[in-house]
């Protein structure tokens, strides 16, 4: 059986609402639509195949002002109409209304989408559309303060390059649009982007199940020092590190690996969809940290190919130009096999990535290296009646299921989490693990059974 693709649709019958089909081609990457076929892609002929290869030319040059090769063909003596459309270098509408093919749907572009469309055609990005009434004097002379030492230190820039007046250092960063700023200059160097663009922030919740949120804290200000302090907050407040030693020397371990958690940061800052208006969202739970970004992955990409070796492909390529030009970021596409490699180096799981239409999720475990579940993660921010007398964070969780359960068997995963000092996710998969390992095995129902302990860990 075949499948409908990027570049083919098909249809048994002729319908005008099929010149949507065609304007989302043309928007598109140009495709074939072929009338007289099934959804299988198995010819089964036309009725009146020669009026409509001399209506269809016409429609479309009516509805869209757009040319297409429209073919009589037959196949095991039956006939059908294949309707080639090219990709158009400006945007098409139908009836007022702009259409766009993506994977095998075809989708009418509105809000935000339909912004970012009619950018792209015009050879422009969203972060470099200039902004009125703004002027260089009304950036944030800090954020200046913080680009220059970091330019300088990481060498992307030397001392001469730096020693030039705001107004001029926008100028060869081409931050600017004419007269105007554009609006990476308003995110990375103002003191409150908000004003001009709404969401422009990092929201950051600590939680102690997936919906009962403890406290949270919210990073403001210019993009360009938003990483630091977004790294310094959650290693400050919401993690709590393992305290071991070297010789004399003090070393602490954290549940996430503090140089990939940056760079999933930086790649959310730098990477993401500002014209949603929703922040970037990190949510933070006692085996888990999950970040949120706005922002799907390049067209026609998938999670696999984010995975593999890739060269780099910026949403907002005047934004990641500065952070490059700062030494934060590079431009080389590596910011994953740098997740990767740190969580390798910290024995940590690699992070789970999850890609939609419209958003991409990085999800770190607390595990070290799949073996042990670790309270690694109970935050400073917790008070310590919150803390429930954890001691330091690395009792096996088994082992303190187990011992709960000693003495009370018929315990629900909420009792066993209160008493243990876990959260029910970890409880679930702990349990989860146990019992396929022999170790627990339920008695009776799940409303009214116990747990029967089989053997010891």
């Amino acid at each position: 059986m075949d499948f409908e693709t990027q570049a083919i649709e098909w249809k048994t019958a002729w319908r005008d609402e099929y010149l949507k089909w065609i304007c989302g081609f043309a928007n598109a990457q140009g495709g074939i639509l072929e009338i007289g076929k099934n959804d299988s892609g198995v010819v089964v002929g036309l009725k009146d195949p020669r009026k409509l290869l001399e209506d269809i030319p016409n429609k479309i040059n009516n509805a869209m002002a757009i040319l297409a090769d429209v073919d009589l063909k037959s196949e095991g003596g039956l006939r059908y109409i294949a309707i080639t459309v090219k990709p158009y270098p400006y945007p098409i509408s139908y009836h007022g209304k702009y259409y766009y093919r993506s994977g095998s749907t075809n989708r009418e572009l509105s809000g935000n989408a339909l912004d970012e469309f009619i950018l792209k055609k015009q050879g422009k990005t969203w972060d470099g559309v200039p902004v009125p009434r703004l002027k260089t004097s009304d950036l944030d002379i800090a954020a200046f303060r913080v680009f220059r030492k970091k330019a300088l230190s990481s060498h992307r820039l030397t001392e001469e390059d730096l020693a030039i007046s705001d107004e001029a250092l926008i100028d060869s960063l081409v931050l600017t649009d004419g007269n105007y700023l554009k609006r990476a200059a308003v995110l990375l160097f103002h003191e409150n982007p908000e004003k001009w663009i709404p969401g422009a922030y990092v929201k950051i919740g600590y939680f102690e199940t997936g919906a009962d949120l403890l406290y949270q804290d919210e990073i403001h200000g210019p993009v360009i020092i938003m990483p630091d302090k977004v790294i310094d907050t959650i290693y400050l407040k919401y993690f709590k590190g393992i305290i071991s030693y070297d010789g004399i020397q003090r070393v602490e371990t954290y549940p996430v690996p503090r140089a990939a958690c940056r760079e999933a940061v930086l790649n959310a800052i730098v990477h993401r969809d500002y014209g949603t208006g929703i922040p970037i969202q990190i949510k933070v739970f006692p085996d888990e940290v999950v970040i949120y970004n706005d922002g799907g992955l390049p067209e026609g990409w998938t999670v696999a190919d984010l995975l593999a070796k890739h060269r780099s492909r910026p949403r907002n390529p005047n934004i990641a130009n500065v952070f490059f030009r700062s030494g934060m970021i590079e431009t080389w596409g590596r910011g994953i096999e740098k997740i990767e490699t740190a969580c390798k180096e910290a024995g940590r799981l690699p992070p789970v990535f999850v890609a939609t239409a419209s958003e991409v999720q990085v999800s770190f475990t607390m595990r070290d290296n799949g073996v042990n579940d670790r309270q690694l993660s109970m935050p400073n921010g917790i008070d310590a009646g919150i803390e429930n007398g954890i001691d330091g964070g690395i009792e096996n969780s088994a082992g303190k299921i187990i011992s709960v359960l000693s003495a009370d068997p018929r315990a629900t995963q909420k009792k066993l989490a209160a008493e243990a000092g876990l959260s029910v996710r970890t409880v679930a998969r702990a349990m989860k693990r146990l019992r396929e390992a022999g170790v627990l095995r339920r008695v009776g129902t799940d409303r009214f059974g116990y747990w029967e302990i089989i053997k010891k860990v």
